[in-house]
């Protein structure tokens, strides 16, 4: 993708967040045959959204992990009568007409790989947040989509979420004043410390080298398998990349950004210093625009954040604050300057208006009305990335925005992900 576009991608991402309008359905109503590369977790979550929407069933499940993918197919039994192919490898799952879209639900330093195969094989693709593990593969994911004019939707559902939407609006209206700082937060009490456990033999019916893939080969342990695994550089970026992709996506939608100027961060394993983890279990970043600041900060193991919310972006003007969160929004007025609005909760699933979104998009054809686009996704996992570049140079970073880079020549060595075992980052 040619720089020039990449920047005029990233300056309309926060017009992007205003494509609220959900859309009806197009009167093409064949069925959409999907596949779930990832079946635990929030794959699996996922996909049962994803099958309420009409017309759409799961032709498809494709694990390493055979004890988990048994137990997944017998429970999509339960929910339709299609029978579904068992998978090991996605690029089985990708060959001929056996599905017309894919769920990509696995860890992330196997996103780029995926979601590049799958658009490249004439699919449609949901990707899970952050869509990449690096800044260079977010890069290549956006232009792989960008040739084939694919629809890729990025996991991040509260861009589907009604009362995000209207809290959005009265930051736009002026009412809060000059809005100087914002800050978003994720307060994760129960997640706790990971006990330091002994590497063992590779559990039966495990394929540990597809789960492996382009990470450094290491033997196996349960502490970086299945959902601990994003406490551990080589598979993903902690806290910042998992939550941080979600509040500081409504921070930047909200102050209509794109690039910070600098990044610097502070934090490390100050609540659990002799853990298994290696992200940072308290964390506090900062990204200086020209003339405000988006802060940053998340605790592993405490709950009571600002505001006394576990999570959430909030928005300080000189009349008045809004906080916002998955619950809902409210307004806190500076003093006598404006007028307090009590708690808006939230009346909608996310998760499920954000799949009937993609499928809209899917039948109509059309990118251009999906929540969260892949040049969405990955502007906001760059971002994030940037926060994490920082924590592990110890350093204050300087974004030159041109050559999509840091001036500081030790931080772009963390701008591509070590692909090993035989893996390439994609080229497009």
């Amino acid at each position: 993708m040619k720089r020039k576009d990449f920047l005029r991608n990233a300056g309309l991402l926060a017009a992007s967040g205003a494509l609220w309008n959900t859309g009806l359905f197009a009167n093409n109503q064949q069925t959409i045959k999907v596949g779930l590369i990832g079946v635990n977790g929030m794959g699996w979550a996922n996909l049962t959204a994803l099958l309420k929407v009409p017309n759409v069933v799961c032709t498809a499940l494709c694990d390493v992990d055979e004890r988990i993918l048994d137990k997944r197919i017998a429970e999509l039994a339960q929910l339709q009568t299609t029978k579904v192919k068992r998978i090991i490898d996605h690029q089985e799952l990708l060959k001929g007409d056996l599905v017309d879209a894919v769920i990509i639900a696995t860890p992330d330093h196997w996103h780029c790989l995926q979601m590049v195969d799958a658009v490249n094989a004439g699919k449609h693709v949901y990707v899970e947040k952050p869509i990449g593990n690096s800044i260079k593969e977010c890069e290549a994911m956006v232009a792989a989509a960008q040739k084939h004019n694919s629809i890729v939707q990025v996991g991040q559902w509260q861009r589907s979420q009604q009362h995000f939407a209207d809290a959005i609006d009265f930051v736009h209206s002026g009412k809060l004043g000059k809005i100087r700082l914002v800050k978003a937060w994720a307060y994760q009490g129960w997640m706790k410390s990971i006990p330091v456990k002994p590497d063992e033999a590779v559990p039966t019916g495990v394929h540990y080298d597809r789960w492996l893939g382009p990470a450094k080969k290491r033997p196996f342990n349960p502490n970086r398998f299945h959902f601990e695994f994003r406490w551990f550089w080589d598979y993903a970026g902690g806290l910042m990349t998992d939550w941080g992709v979600h509040m500081l996506d409504y921070a930047l939608i909200g102050m209509k950004a794109a690039d910070p100027k600098s990044i610097m961060a502070s934090g490390g394993k100050f609540a659990y210093p002799s853990d298994a983890a290696e992200t940072p279990d308290t964390l506090t970043t900062v990204f200086e625009f020209d003339d405000f600041n988006i802060q940053w900060e998340h605790a592993n193991g405490i709950d009571l954040g600002p505001y006394s919310r576990n999570h959430g972006v909030s928005f300080i003007g000189n009349n008045g604050t809004l906080v916002l969160n998955r619950e809902g929004w409210e307004v806190i007025p500076e003093g006598d300057r404006m007028q307090a609005i009590a708690l808006q909760k939230s009346k909608d699933n996310g998760l499920e208006k954000h799949m009937v979104n993609f499928v809209d998009a899917i039948r109509r054809n059309d990118r251009m009305i999906l929540k969260a686009p892949i040049e969405a996704g990955a502007n906001i996992a760059i971002f994030s990335q940037m926060g994490n570049i920082a924590y592990r140079t110890g350093t204050k970073l300087y974004w030159d925005k041109a050559k999509r880079s840091f001036t500081d020549k030790s931080a772009n060595n963390y701008l591509v992900a070590n692909y090993e075992n035989g893996y390439k980052l994609p080229k497009v």
